[in-house]
This record gives C-alpha cells, sequence and structure tokens, in this order.
C-alpha cells in the first residue's frame, strides 16, 4: 500500500503579495475619472462667475457715470434755456408795452376821402366855361372831354355796325353792334363825358361786347397810355370778362394781368390802388364795372373814365348766387 508519505504534497495557499512602495505611490496621485471632471468644472464655473462678477461691476460703475454726466448735462441745458425764456420775456414786456403807448398815442378818428382832380376834368372845365360862354342861344353842348375826337369817335362806332371783321388785328373789335348798342356809346362819350352808368344790354355777354368795343375806340385815342380795369366781384365773373373780351378783341392770356392791358378785379379797393399808381405815371385808366355790382365804393368814381352797367328788373341771377 501505498505509504501516506508517498502521496502528493498539497499546494499551501499563497498569501497575496504585500503591495510595493512604487504601486503605493502611484496610487496617491490618480483620482477616479468622475470625481476629477467634476472638480474641473467647478473651477471653469468658479473663474466664469468671477469674469461676470467683474464685468457687471464695470458695467455698474459706467451706469452710474453716464447718469452723472446726463444730470450735469440737463442741469446746464436747463439753466440755458431758462435765461433765454426769460430774455424773451423781458423783450416780450418791452415790446407790448411799447405797442401799448402807440396805441394811446393813435387819433382814432376817420380820416375823409380825397379826391384827387384829374387832369382831363381841369380840361373838361376849361373847355366847358369856354363853351358856356361861347354858346350864348343856350343850346345844350356836347360833353367837351370828347369833343376834340368827336369825328374820330364816331367814325369807329359807324365801323361797328358793319359786318364783323373776324380777322382784325388786336385790340381792334372783331365783331358788330347793333343800333342800340351805338346809341349807349355815343350817350357815354358825349352827354356824360366818358364817366356814368348805362342800362345793361340783359345779359353779360352783351355787356362785354359793348365793354370791348370802348376799349377799341379808346385804344384809337390814347394808344398804349391806358390800362382797362374790369371790376366784378366773383371769379365766374371776371372768367366771363377774361373769355368775352378775348373773343371779341383777339386776345391771349398774356394780355391780362398787372403789366398787362386789361387787369381783373375782384374788390374796389385794389382796383382804385391800381388805377392810382396808373395817374402817377401819366397814364388814364378805364373802368368797366358789371352789373352784378350792386355797391360801388366811391373812390372808384373819382377816376375820369369810367362805365358802370345797371342791371335791369329781369337780370337778377348773379344776386340769386350771392345767396346761395
Amino acid at each position: 500500500m501505498p505509504d501516506d508519505n508517498d502521496l502528493p504534497l498539497e499546494e499551501a495557499p499563497q498569501a497575496p503579495a504585500a503591495p510595493s512602495e512604487e504601486s503605493i505611490a502611484a496610487g496617491d496621485d490618480q483620482e477616479p475619472a468622475p470625481e476629477t471632471l467634476i472638480r474641473l468644472a467647478l473651477i471653469d464655473l468658479q473663474s466664469r462667475r468671477d469674469n461676470l462678477q467683474q464685468e457687471i461691476e464695470a458695467l455698474q460703475q459706467r451706469k452710474e457715470q453716464l447718469d452723472q454726466e446726463m444730470a450735469a448735462s440737463f442741469a446746464g441745458q436747463s439753466d440755458a434755456i431758462a435765461r433765454r425764456v426769460k430774455g424773451f420775456q423781458e423783450y416780450l414786456g418791452g415790446a407790448l408795452q411799447g405797442l401799448a403807448q402807440s396805441v394811446e398815442t393813435l387819433e382814432l378818428v376817420a380820416q375823409p376821402v380825397v379826391v384827387k382832380p384829374s387832369p382831363l376834368d381841369a380840361q373838361a372845365a376849361e373847355a366847358a366855361a369856354e363853351q358856356a360862354m361861347a354858346n350864348a342861344s343856350g343850346a345844350p353842348a356836347l360833353a367837351d372831354t370828347f369833343r376834340p375826337d368827336e369825328e374820330l369817335i364816331r367814325s369807329n362806332l359807324k365801323r361797328f355796325l358793319e359786318q364783323p371783321d373776324f380777322y382784325a388785328e388786336p385790340w381792334k373789335l372783331r365783331r358788330s353792334l347793333d343800333d342800340s348798342d351805338i346809341a349807349l356809346l355815343e350817350d357815354w362819350f358825349f352827354n356824360q363825358g366818358g364817366r356814368g352808368a348805362q342800362a345793361s344790354r340783359g345779359s353779360r355777354p352783351r355787356n362785354v361786347l359793348v365793354g370791348a368795343a370802348l376799349i377799341a375806340v379808346i385804344g384809337e385815342l390814347y394808344g398804349d397810355q391806358f390800362q382797362t380795369l374790369v371790376l366784378a366781384g366773383q371769379p365766374e365773373r371776371l372768367g366771363d370778362w377774361r373769355r368775352g373780351l378775348q373773343d371779341a378783341l383777339g386776345l391771349g392770356r398774356e394780355d391780362f394781368g398787372p403789366s398787362s392791358g386789361i387787369v381783373l378785379f375782384e374788390r374796389g379797393d385794389a382796383l382804385v390802388e391800381r388805377a392810382d399808381r396808373l395817374e402817377e405815371r401819366g397814364e388814364v385808366p378805364l373802368i368797366l364795372i358789371d352789373a352784378a355790382e350792386r355797391v360801388v365804393d366811391i373812390p372808384v368814381l373819382q377816376f375820369p373814365l369810367w362805365l358802370a352797367f345797371a342791371a335791369g328788373p329781369g337780370e337778377t341771377y348773379d344776386y340769386d348766387e350771392d345767396l346761395l
């Protein structure tokens, strides 16, 4: 039998080897990976927080600086504005005080209208005196304003009764008149002496035609030394006069205006100012007054040549338009 001593000996369990000093030193230098990442992230966040805090503090300081600058600037502007307002207030007070003193010294009395005699009136007065002395028989004499030009005027009026000349030169009458129109013009020239009212011809176009004939005759007498002033109170009426005179005299739009031959007026005071300037330059104003003008200012009647058309009982259409 085999001897127990002959059995193979069992390997005794080996004790774990003790760690070496090198392995212990290497273990101390290394940490688990998750903890390392967390610690690095915290360090990075802390660094960012510190940077943001510094930026916030810098912005806060900038804000305080801007607030100080704005406060100082607004105060300066307010002071300058206050000085300007104060100066304007003092100036306005002085101006109002001076205006009040000027008003107190004004004489609020209506000044009388001074009618300046026209050279034609003086000539007419002298001629009338001479004619009164010459006519011992006491027979009624013609108005002497146009007596020297009676033959020229009558020849032109006679020509207006003939067939119309549609191709006549500008400022020549291109239409014809009837006997009643000629009678009206003769009465105005030789009985009224070139200033007076005549009965309307029944419509504005007929009145404009008579006015055109009058302009043509006055043009023969005075040449370029006169200007026609038309008074009508509304633009529509002035438009009728413009179109009618253009057609009857062969005129263009350039012939109407302050520096042209015909001037249109809606107000009498403006017409009077223009007529005064014409007389100062030695020119003659010819004033034509529309039949719709119910009231004519007295200063208009001081000028030597004016013709007012008096509306008849049936010519009320213009008055009805004024009431609308």
